[in-house]
């Protein structure tokens, strides 16, 4: 690209104002960084699935992928430059986080102008972007006959992105790009040429109040210089990353981050070797443990043009202090009494944006019965007895410390025997905060039982148990797990009947009492099912369908798999029942699905064919980034054939009717050797 492209687009920073220094430093691809200011080992990867000849730069983290920039070989072509306008393309990751092949990102944004870098508010309702001038649909002109760039609004509409607005400190006579949003919302970077600057291109920021923005503030010579300070990107630690030529370094643009938390901002540090090298640097993003992340180069050995790359580190890239990180101490205490309590096991977790607590062996498969006699797959939490030994302990204070992280939601989960698990949720306020849990003490006596096959020692899932308060007749009915076991609190000094019933067998019973019994005690029962002779086995019997619950032809609907717009772009944390059906999967190895979406009567029947399949095949590539072998998975779309209400075409019906026909089922086709599920009725505790 020649030097006047930088100036014409105001986007792409392949070449800058200045004339580029080459270097004699190495271009290895997976060149470690083990020295310097960042003290991790860094290794380098470029994102082959997603380049190409042309250009591919300004990565931006969007669902379960990324937005970047980029051109349709035959697109609307710039007669400024003799090259397509660049527009905005999505790509989904693998399971080794690089992007794949890209597609159009939407057609509202994407225009017959230039498109640049965007950032999205954390709950993706809202973006900002780069675009050249318009006015009525076309490019408009200053007075110096330039088309500046301008930073615009979008909000997520139901079809997609709408109320497209320029920003108010936008200017005719200077450009305004590359937006990034605080993680707050409340701020907002960008790059500007506006008077009053230090070089060619200069950081500001804008803030946001009640009535709109700001007026833009530089943010001084401490980072900007007599070069171009371009592609902000505000991690949410408080760290800004951004390119600079007018800093020295390795050549071109280079990255450089600094802390931007307190008043006294420092010296921005730059990332050195391998994120930098002798040519552009540029489009820095970084993932919230910081370990991870992604930029463009024009540097040697890529597919042409700019190419986007990913880099891993053995630990965070921001330095000690640069993180924004507090105490937190947890206080468990007696709800009744307000006496604190020692010894109780904390855990601390965090939430992502849909509420699902993160990290692994947190959430077991659920199957639930649905009206259609379809099954309903569901990630139930466990029970803190099931979730192993606790990170921390309360001390004789009642009390444990931990460490939380700026702008981050949390689950705080608390157990100690002779009480209720206590439940607490907050977010990190940016201070040292002190979460109190209350715990209630149990007034009742746990029971843990058993339900088996008689004769042969099985395990007997979803059994009913009948609990029965023999001095009042109260009845009260629980289900057995997949591991044939199930758990009630008795109430103190009573005599109880308890009774397991399952198809296929002969119920049993037992007495027990809690009379002179504290509730620190506990009490278990086994009952044995014996096989009823009068029942002929059949395939229907449970005793078979507890060695393979889940059999050839079973269908099991998912239902909660959110789709962008009207397109077939999963939503970040939307496809939860993708990951367990991911989980059940890995479990049972020989287990193969016809995966079959299916969409609303809205729209034309065959847009409606392609979307579906288009639905399904994107959710296919879900389940292989979560690890499953396509082989396993047959992706087919339905389209609007199986509406399962009133709603065909031309029916008025309300958005929730419509939905109830928006879902995927899942066929199971083939599976051998025997299953276990866990089984469960109605809202599991801490489902969704």
């Amino acid at each position: 690209m020649k030097n006047s492209l930088f100036v014409l687009l105001a986007l792409s920073t392949t070449l800058s104002l200045f004339a580029q220094q080459q270097s004699s430093k190495s271009k290895s691809s997976d060149k470690l960084y083990e020295k310097g200011q960042i003290e991790r080992n860094i290794v380098l990867q470029n994102a082959k699935g997603v380049n190409s000849e042309s250009y591919e730069f300004s990565p931006a983290f969007y669902q379960n992928g990324i937005v970047y920039v980029s051109f349709h070989k035959n697109g609307p072509i710039d007669p400024n430059t003799g090259k397509p306008f660049f527009e905005l393309f999505y790509a989904e990751m693998d399971n080794q986080h690089l992007p794949q092949s890209g597609r159009s990102f939407s057609i509202s944004i994407n225009s017959q102008v230039h498109e640049g870098p965007v950032s999205f508010s954390r709950d993706n309702n809202l973006m900002y972007f780069t675009r050249n001038n318009l006015e009525g649909g076309i490019a408009k002109s200053n007075s110096k006959g330039q088309v500046t760039m301008k930073i615009y609004e979008a909000r997520r509409g139901q079809l997609d992105w709408e109320n497209i607005r320029a920003l108010p400190f936008n200017n005719d006579d200077y450009t305004c790009f590359h937006p990034s949003l605080s993680a707050d919302g409340n701020r907002l970077f960008f790059s500007s040429d506006m008077p009053g600057g230090y070089g060619g291109y200069d950081l500001y920021y804008v803030e946001k109040k009640a009535d709109g923005w700001s007026k833009p503030i530089n943010l001084g010579q401490a980072i900007n210089s007599a070069g171009s300070e371009v592609f902000p990107f505000l991690h949410e630690s408080g760290t800004l990353f951004y390119s600079s030529n007018g800093r020295g370094g390795q050549g071109g643009l280079d990255v450089f981050m600094v802390d931007i938390n307190d008043s006294d901002w420092g010296e921005p540090t730059n990332l050195e070797t391998p994120i930098n090298s002798a040519l552009d640097d540029l489009g820095f993003i970084l993932t919230p443990d910081a370990q991870r992340g992604y930029f463009a180069s024009d540097r040697p050995g890529g597919s042409g043009g700019d190419d986007i790359y990913m880099f891993e580190a053995d630990g965070p890239i921001i330095g000690p202090g640069q993180a924004a990180a507090f105490s937190a101490t947890i206080v468990a205490f007696d709800a009744a009494t307000n006496e604190r309590l020692p010894d109780a096991g904390v855990r601390l977790l965090q939430q992502s944006e849909d509420g699902f607590i993160e990290g692994d062996d947190l959430y077991e498969v659920a199957l639930l019965p649905s009206e259609n006699g379809e099954l309903r797959m569901k990630l139930v939490r466990k029970d803190a007895s099931n979730l192993g030994k606790p990170s921390l302990y309360t001390d004789l204070n009642g009390s444990a410390n931990s460490t939380i992280r700026q702008g981050k939601k949390y689950f705080v989960l608390v157990n100690k025997d002779g009480y209720t698990d206590g439940e607490v949720q907050f977010v990190a306020e940016g201070k040292a905060q002190t979460i109190r849990v209350p715990l209630r003490a149990l007034n009742c006596i746990p029971l843990d039982g058993m339900v088996t096959d008689q004769h042969s020692s099985r395990m007997l899932p979803n059994a009913l148990v009948r609990v029965v308060n023999r001095s009042t007749n109260e009845e009260k009915l629980v289900r057995s797990n997949s591991n044939g076991s199930f758990e009630y609190c008795l109430p103190p000094g009573g005599d109880f009947s308890v009774s397991a019933e399952k198809t296929g067998y002969l119920g049993a019973s037992t007495t027990i009492s809690t009379k002179n019994l504290r509730s620190s005690q506990d009490l278990s029962v086994s009952l044995q099912l014996q096989p009823d002779p009068n029942v002929e086995e059949t395939v229907e019997m449970p005793s078979i369908v507890e060695e393979k619950p889940i059999r050839e032809g079973s269908v099991i609907l998912l239902e909660n798999i959110y789709y962008d717009f009207n397109q077939y772009i999963i939503r970040r944390g939307a496809g939860k029942e993708l990951d367990a059906l991911a989980q059940l999967m890995k479990q049972y190895p020989s287990m193969e699905v016809e995966l079959t979406a299916h969409t609303d009567s809205r729209g034309n029947d065959q847009y409606n064919l392609e979307l579906s399949l288009k639905r399904a095949e994107s959710a296919k590539r879900y389940l292989i980034q979560k690890g499953i072998r396509g082989s396993r998975i047959l992706a087919m779309g339905q389209g609007e054939t199986q509406i399962r209400n009133r709603c065909q075409d031309e029916v008025e019906c309300s958005d929730d009717e419509h939905q109830y026909n928006r879902r995927t089922e899942v066929k199971v086709v083939r599976i051998d050797g025997p299953v276990k599920v866990e089984y469960g009725e109605g809202n599991p505790k801490g489902g969704k």
